[in-house]
């Protein structure tokens, strides 16, 4: 199977079918019994933290999700897979990174969701799956790829909601 190329393209007409796809996103990293690294690209306001949302939501946290603007990360270690949100929008240099000791997020016991991961490139670890939101007419086109084995697989494995228009 070839990794490069395999992605998948659809619309989302609003937040509904956007906390969806994390919630699908949960489910099959659930069943996969393995850790994730997902980069969620786009600009501002493009559902970032609302596939992210979908996805606490999804492995059964009932609280808020809110977007670590400020703290960088946000730890569920209660879920399954302990689960890390991270939003790197503030962060001034991707060296800020080593110094919170990120490299030990990044398990393969854990699933770890990056909101601005070009903010720490050169620090990050390549993700598995990259989602990449835009805006188009009344909602938002999504491509998902794969950029590793596990991430293809679990790509093949997603219940997308429907097709791009």
């Amino acid at each position: 199977m070839s990794i490069m190329g395999n992605e998948r393209r659809l619309f989302l007409q609003g937040e509904a079918e956007t906390e969806h796809l994390g919630r699908e996103l949960a489910r099959t990293v659930a069943e996969s019994g393995r850790g994730l690294v997902i980069y969620l690209d786009g600009e501002l306001g493009m559902g970032k933290t609302t596939i992210s949302r979908g996805v606490m939501r999804g492995l059964g946290h009932e609280g808020a999700v809110k977007s670590p603007t400020y703290t960088l990360v946000e730890p569920y270690e209660n879920l399954n897979p302990p689960t890390y949100h991270f939003d790197l929008y503030r962060l001034g240099d991707a060296e800020e990174l080593e110094y919170m000791g990120i490299r030990d997020y990044f398990s393969g016991e854990n699933l770890c969701l990056i909101e601005w991961p070009e903010r720490g490139k050169g620090i990050l670890p390549e993700p598995d799956l990259e989602i990449h939101l835009e805006t188009r007419g009344e909602g938002r086109s999504v491509v998902i790829r794969a950029r590793s084995e596990l991430g293809a697989q679990l790509l093949n494995e997603l219940e997308l909601i429907g097709p791009a228009h």
